[in-house]
């Protein structure tokens, strides 16, 4: 059997009425030449030697929602995993869950939910597990549960020559350990075990306030989260509002103790200048990132993204992102509290290094603001920053390279990756060949 028989109805060209649903990410309008569906793990290593004959430029694409819009392209293939969306339990007792990369993450939490358990998993249920589970994985149960990668306990890859592997601690260890925090680049994982935590709900706040525009509010929020409960993970939204700022924040207490959950929340209403409103109910984790978050990919929000790590939260830091939020070309600047059981791991446990870092910012313009006015406003933030996180960044060069996997991780990720991927066929649609 050809590989063509094996794809046959599975390769989308733009004549073809499905095209205008497949061809672009979240942020990006993309033109391939085509689109591959592989619904197997052997339509994949199909898909790829395909997609290899046609020496064409290959994305991989799980959700389609990552922000760098490397899961598309132009004039090249793009292997859609969507239907490798496999989601079992393996073992109850273990909590070892089966999750395809396909998957998206709303799909994930209504799946567990019956059985009383649930990832951590990014803050939208639309985003597909491969792209996530392959960079590290900062959700809304960050500080009590950790980053997703830590709790990978195998992975199944097609690589760059078609071969299958599983890839877990015993076999293969240095691809399991590239795997989790830098596995874009070393083929398509189709796959992953993970062990889940036991939890049904979870308690919520929605607070919203007037913040100092010196930033002080920014310190207040990371102080209090440096001794807070590490069941309490927060996201924050800073925004410009005439001559005001204000700071949207969410809470998360991974708790089933609602007066746990209240005092946990407590501090936060006083971080502002003004409380505005506030909200705060329980719900199953799944209500988090709901089903009703799915939609399709069309290219609806082009924007322009970069972030920063930061171990503390200095003043002058909380000044310049402060800042970047009500300057003349504001940015939507977003912060979230890292720390908890995500420096619990080790440095060199997997390619995500970032292990004593409490605060991820985020810097984000809309058109007509374009990558350079992002620079100048992110510029003062910039140096205050130490490394960077790989999901949320449009900037994918040999410099951001070096931000996402530092020092000794970034030439053992390289090692691997050329190891693995000797062409440089994922590299090179990655980094558009800056680290070739």
């Amino acid at each position: 059997m050809t590989t063509t028989t094996t794809l046959e109805g599975k390769i989308i060209t733009p004549a073809d009425r499905r095209y205008a649903l497949l061809r672009s990410t979240y942020t990006q309008v993309a033109r391939p030449a085509m689109v591959i569906l592989p619904e197997t793990t052997a339509d994949v290593v199909s898909a790829l030697h395909y997609a290899r004959e046609q020496d064409l430029p290959i994305a991989v694409r799980s959700g389609g929602h990552g922000l760098s819009g490397r899961s598309s392209n132009n004039g090249g293939t793009v292997i859609d995993l969507s239907a490798l969306n496999e989601i079992r339990v393996l073992d109850r007792g273990a909590r070892l869950v089966r999750v395809g990369a396909g998957a998206r993450w709303a799909h994930v939490a209504r799946a567990l939910a019956p059985a009383g358990l649930a990832i951590s998993s990014g803050d939208h249920g639309n985003v597909g597990v491969g792209g996530l589970a392959t960079a590290g994985g900062i959700g809304w149960l960050a500080r009590d549960y950790g980053l997703t990668i830590d709790h990978i306990r195998a992975a199944e890859i097609v690589l760059a020559d078609g071969t299958v592997v599983r890839a877990d601690a015993e076999h293969d260890p240095d691809l399991f350990w590239a795997v989790r925090g830098a596995g874009a680049g070393v083929g398509i994982v189709t796959a992953f075990e993970i062990e889940a935590a036991e939890l049904r709900d979870v308690g919520m706040a929605q607070l919203t306030m007037l913040a100092d525009r010196d930033g002080r509010t920014l310190t207040r929020w990371a102080d209090y989260l440096a001794t807070a409960p590490r069941e309490l993970t927060t996201a924050g939204m800073l925004m410009s509002y005439g001559d005001d700022v204000v700071l949207s924040l969410t809470a998360v207490i991974a708790s089933p103790d609602d007066s746990r959950a209240h005092r946990a929340v407590a501090p936060l209403r006083g971080v502002g200048r003004k409380l505005l409103d506030q909200t705060a109910r329980r719900l199953p984790y799944a209500g988090l990132v709901p089903t009703a978050h799915l939609h399709t990919n069309i290219g609806q929000q082009p924007s322009t993204t970069i972030n920063g790590l930061l171990r503390e939260l200095t003043p002058a830091a909380a000044k310049s992102i402060t800042a970047a939020a009500i300057g003349p070309t504001p940015a939507l600047m977003q912060l979230r509290s890292l720390g908890g059981a995500i420096n619990d791991v080790a440095a060199d446990d997997t390619a995500y290094a970032h292990r004593d870092h409490n605060v991820l910012v985020i810097g984000t313009v809309f058109p007509p603001q374009d990558d350079a006015a992002l620079g100048r406003v992110w510029r003062n933030v910039a140096e205050h920053t130490d490394g960077a996180y790989a999901n949320f960044s449009t900037r994918l060069d040999a410099a951001a390279f070096r931000r996402f996997y530092p020092g000794r991780t970034g030439d053992r990720v390289l090692d691997i990756w050329r190891r693995y991927d000797p062409d440089g066929i994922f590299r090179s649609a990655l980094y558009q060949n800056e680290l070739a």
